[in-house]
């Protein structure tokens, strides 16, 4: 592909995972970091593909560059699909990860079975000015009583997931990350932008 892709984010660790699983030759992986100057956008989007788009448009318009940006959170039919959009923040704006994570279980006090199903939702964006790429993974399970498990951030502790019988807080980091909803919309994108860049080749 021969070209520079910015990154949306300025979690060092995002980026790196990113990078690695795209995996491009010839392609410059950036980060906000290098970016200070330029200020985020608010994310006002009703869904992940919205925000995601919302950042990509952004960052690309204020930098230039092709873009990639993601948005992702927690989804419970039961709960009319909350916390949703409002993941990172469904206790209030300045939330913690207890305080969000204390709500969603009370909002689930007394729910059984498929009533507790749930699952976390990543959409990427890749936008160039001219392509717009979207490409969406999800991660299905379902939300415990109890928290098992140290790794992870978030909703981890609380999201059991049944393949690996095991909570996404209890999984070691590169385990999580090959069934994640972030690798799974990653490596989609991968595909699909891998057939743009031979479409015009």
């Amino acid at each position: 592909m021969n070209q520079k892709i910015l990154i949306a984010s300025t979690n060092k660790h995002k980026v790196e995972e990113i990078r690695n699983i795209l995996d491009f030759k010839d392609v410059i992986f950036e980060s906000l970091q290098k970016f200070p100057h330029v200020g985020s956008v608010e994310e006002n989007g009703d869904t992940f593909e919205d925000n995601a788009i919302l950042k990509a448009k952004h960052y690309h318009t204020h930098t230039r560059m092709s873009v990639i940006a993601d948005d992702s959170g927690l989804v419970v039919p039961a709960l009319n699909g909350e916390p949703g959009v409002l993941s990172a923040r469904y206790a209030g704006r300045s939330s913690s990860y207890a305080e969000n994570n204390r709500l969603l279980l009370s909002r689930l006090s007394g729910f059984k079975n498929e009533q507790r199903l749930a699952c976390f939702v990543c959409v990427v964006i890749y936008y160039d000015g001219e392509n717009l790429v979207s490409a969406e993974g999800r991660a299905e399970g379902e939300i415990i009583n109890i928290y098992r498990g140290v790794n992870g951030f978030g909703y981890d502790p609380l999201f059991y997931y049944p393949p690996a019988q095991k909570t996404f807080a209890e999984m070691e980091e590169k385990e999580k990350n090959l069934v994640s909803h972030r690798y799974r919309a990653l490596q989609l994108l991968k595909t699909k932008l891998e057939k743009i860049h031979c479409n015009n080749s």
